[in-house]
């Protein structure tokens, strides 16, 4: 058999191994790694190489050393599942690296981490004086995460006693110029409902590069030729001008009509109306 044949039969061979084995282990994005993850991929990594360029003559010695790394991680994997004590030992425990603003100096030095190296990963949060920071852990995979103090965290509607519409997924129905039925369906939408929307602003769908639907049917629209204006979400404001216009219309018959009966079911009416439109508020806004 030729070298350049054999060197391609071996690649795409180790290769596909190597996704069965990074399928078994999960999922990680490469923040996620810990040490021992990272270790276990160079090791892996290292012996599809030599193998793939011979350096291992024997294809079946490499298959069956680097089918051993892959169960003997996979079985690590699945028992740090089990056990908290395997999982430290294996991937490391999380340590305590700031408390009520004050540095713990020496965690630090335990984790190998200097002060820059902390002041440098709170900057990654945003967070630039370490007197704001009441609590500070310094995960198994190296990154900080941090709980300002009460004093200092940003202010949300529950701290001003506003209650706030609920936000579902937002789903994308055109992705370049395709639209997909799927997420359509998701949102309970349909590609006639699309068409209607894409007709209002003269729009086909061939045209748009992306366009996204929220929880309140707003359809937001990027097209491929950015000259080209798209008019804002306008659903919830239409929605909210209804409303005001039928309560007012009320309001009108109330003070027109000469019946005592009516005008009470006028009012009536109009105070229902206004008391949807309160419950409404944050859904509207």
């Amino acid at each position: 058999m030729p070298i350049w044949l054999d060197l391609i039969i071996r690649s795409v061979s180790f290769l596909v191994l190597l996704i069965v084995i990074s399928r078994l282990l999960g999922r990680k994005i490469a923040a996620q790694m810990t040490y021992f993850d990272i270790i276990f991929a160079m090791g892996i990594g290292v012996i599809a190489a030599a193998v793939s360029l011979r350096i291992v003559e024997n294809v079946w010695y490499g298959f069956t050393v680097l089918l051993t790394w892959g169960l003997a991680g996979t079985g690590l994997s699945f028992i740090s599942l089990k056990s908290k004590w395997i999982r430290d030992m294996v991937h490391g425990r999380e340590a305590v690296v700031i408390k009520h603003g004050k540095i713990m100096e020496d965690q630090l030095k335990k984790m190998r981490f200097t002060p820059e190296d902390l002041l440098q990963q709170l900057r990654r949060k945003q967070i630039f004086r370490v007197a704001d920071v009441e609590f500070a852990l310094m995960e198994s995979n190296g990154e900080i995460n941090a709980l300002l103090k009460t004093n200092r965290q940003p202010i949300s509607p529950q701290h001003l006693g506003v209650e706030a519409a609920p936000e579902t997924g937002t789903q994308t129905v055109i992705l370049d110029g395709n639209i997909m039925d799927e997420s359509l369906g998701a949102m309970g939408l349909n590609r006639g409902w699309l068409q209607t929307e894409l007709d209002k602003v003269g729009i086909s769908h061939e045209n748009v590069f992306l366009a996204q639907v929220d929880s309140m049917g707003d359809l937001y629209l990027d097209l491929f030729d950015d000259a080209i204006q798209t008019p804002q979400p306008t659903t919830r404001q239409l929605l909210q001008s209804s409303l005001e216009k039928a309560k007012a219309d009320l309001d009108t018959f109330s003070l027109d009509t000469e019946d005592v009966q009516a005008k009470k079911m006028y009012q009536h009416c109009s105070k229902e109306l206004a008391s949807i439109l309160y419950d409404l508020r944050p859904l509207l806004k």
